[in-house]
């Protein structure tokens, strides 16, 4: 592996720290503010408030790497004083609309001791299962890896081509180059080869036939209730007449 580093970046000092209004005015220039932490060869770092010009960094940058390249820093004060270290982008943050880069956190480290990067999966490969209609399933796309800042590897390769319809590979199964380690949970799936989504059934006989026999037995009931309605009447009407002929009898005497 290429131990190289990659590209050099200047920063400033920055004095200003927490003010709005200076902010403003770095961006103006196309600068941002930022911080500096984390160890060196000389011990540990603490949080130093920086400028840093973002066109200066984008080109720091392989754009292979991005974020794990290992940056070259050049931190200068006032006075014409200047401090070296071996540094990652640790994190950025955006402006939520223009999308524009506002502040820059760089992780000084140490190039003989270990650092946690996140190094993104590649999968390569056609499973097996797909003869069967097996689905590749990506449930990681990227592992937490710890290595000497020189040996963060650009990408891990994961060949999904043996995968048979259920079968799983782990972040346990994943090759890593020397010298690099996961930290990501050793038991966690990465990637599956699902079986194909049944089709959801959608014949007559299982669906609407059962629905539209329902729906012709209720006119069915319907219809004994009704034919059964004017057998009820005359039933009691029945009675009601058979009630009326005793009072008709003492008439029938006079």
């Amino acid at each position: 592996m290429d131990t190289s580093t990659v590209g050099k970046l200047t920063v400033s000092l920055r004095t200003t720290a927490g003010h709005k209004g200076a902010s403003r005015g770095l961006r103006a220039k196309g600068d941002v503010p930022g911080v500096c932490y984390g160890a060196s060869t000389d011990g540990r770092i603490e949080p130093l408030p920086i400028t840093v010009n973002v066109k200066a960094l984008r080109a720091a940058l392989d754009p292979v790497r991005k974020q794990n390249t290992v940056i070259a820093l050049t931190i200068e004060s006032e006075g014409g004083k200047t401090r070296s270290l071996s540094a990652l982008v640790k994190d950025y943050q955006l402006h939520a609309t223009r999308r524009e880069i506002t502040h820059v956190d760089l992780l000084a480290v140490d190039p003989n001791k270990e650092v946690v990067a996140d190094v993104p999966l590649e999968f390569i490969g056609k499973p097996a299962g797909a003869i069967d209609g097996g689905q590749i399933r990506i449930v990681i796309r990227e592992l937490a890896l710890k290595a000497k800042p020189a040996d963060i590897p650009v990408k891990i390769s994961v060949d999904v081509s043996p995968l048979e319809i259920g079968d799983v590979i782990h972040v346990s199964s994943i090759t890593l180059p020397a010298g690099v380690t996961a930290v990501t949970g050793r038991d966690l799936a990465v990637v599956t080869c699902a079986a194909p989504e049944e089709e959801k059934a959608a014949t007559p006989a299982d669906g609407a036939a059962p629905a539209e026999g329902a729906a012709a037995a209720a006119p069915a009931a319907g219809a004994k209730d009704a034919k059964a309605a004017p057998a009820a009447k005359d039933a009691k009407a029945a009675p009601a007449a058979g009630k009326a002929a005793p009072a008709a009898k003492p008439a029938a005497k006079k």
